[in-house]
């Protein structure tokens, strides 16, 4: 957060941020084309429509998470801009507006660092999907070769069942049945391994965003506590605001709870119906039964 706690001096990197350097950028920020111009369009109706058959689906997902990205980041944007808006809009106001608006603006433009820090996180989630069609990609040939195969096979068997060409083709047939198991085997298991690398960085990085974002609008209204906003008759002169030092400490606590937040301290926990122990005992029931009468038999 910022360390002059005012959105109106120049803001330096937290200690947070200089002990752990944030992950690698989002590679879909900052593009030229927006939303709703024409590469956008050709991108969202071609998406899916390219490429080899089995990773046209994830292909299309990839696409579309990579437009929620462009959509946040210009979200994460607009919010800075906001925040300094109404830094500048609170300077000309009294002491107490002045000093809180300036101290909200600081806490709102941490939000949007919040947000493209998700960003960030959030892409890694992006590209471990990649890794999936990558190998889709690559099973598609050894499936496609298979078919070929097959369908030779089949109308050499129908033209002609005793050509010579049957038995070379069948042996080929053999390879690629082979080949394709192997091909089969990596894809189921790069597809879940993978699959829960990518959903455990999204969703780590929703809780870290939402408890950061819930801490951020904890302080947000202990600020407006600051705030007298009981009603003055005309010609009554409020108090001199005296909370310059109050305001700053909501700052220096904002930042201590963001620094020291981890996924060991989120509040948020899933409440299940079931426990994973239970599934598998359930599952594991039926074969212990078929050994207890193994054995009596045996007896």
């Amino acid at each position: 957060m910022n360390r002059t706690y005012s959105l109106r001096s120049e803001r330096a990197p937290t200690a947070a941020q200089l002990q752990n350097p944030p992950p690698p950028k989002s590679s879909t920020k900052s593009k030229f084309f927006g939303k709703g111009g024409l590469a956008y369009n050709f991108r969202k109706q071609a998406a899916g429509s390219f490429g080899p058959e089995l990773s046209r689906k994830l292909n299309q997902l990839i696409k579309i998470e990579k437009n929620v990205l462009r959509s946040l980041d210009l979200v994460s944007n607009q919010r800075k801009a906001a925040a300094r808006q109404l830094s500048i809009w609170g300077l000309e106001n009294d002491d107490d507006v002045s000093d809180i608006s300036d101290k909200l603006g600081v806490l709102i433009y941490e939000i949007s660092e919040l947000d493209d820090q998700f960003i960030d996180r959030y892409d890694q989630y992006r590209l471990t999907l990649k890794s999936i069609r990558d190998i889709e990609k690559s099973v598609q040939p050894s499936r496609d070769r298979k078919d070929k195969i097959s369908d030779k096979i089949a109308y050499l068997k129908y033209k002609d069942p005793q050509s010579p060409k049957l038995e070379v083709l069948e042996q080929e047939a053999i390879r690629a049945e082979a080949e394709s198991l192997v091909a089969e085997a990596q894809l189921s298991n790069i597809t879940r391994s993978k699959m829960r690398a990518a959903f455990n960085y999204q969703f780590d990085s929703i809780i870290e965003h939402s408890e950061k974002l819930a801490l951020i609008a904890g302080y947000g209204k202990a600020m407006l506590e600051l705030l007298d906003d009981s009603p003055v008759v005309p010609g009554e002169t409020r108090p001199a605001y005296d909370g310059y030092e109050a305001s700053k400490q909501i700052i220096v606590d904002a930042e201590q709870a963001l620094s020291n937040w981890t996924l060991d301290t989120a509040q948020i926990k899933p409440t299940l119906s079931f426990t994973g122990g239970q599934y598998y005992e359930d599952e594991e029931a039926p074969e212990e039964e078929e050994e207890q009468e193994v054995y009596e038999e045996a007896a």
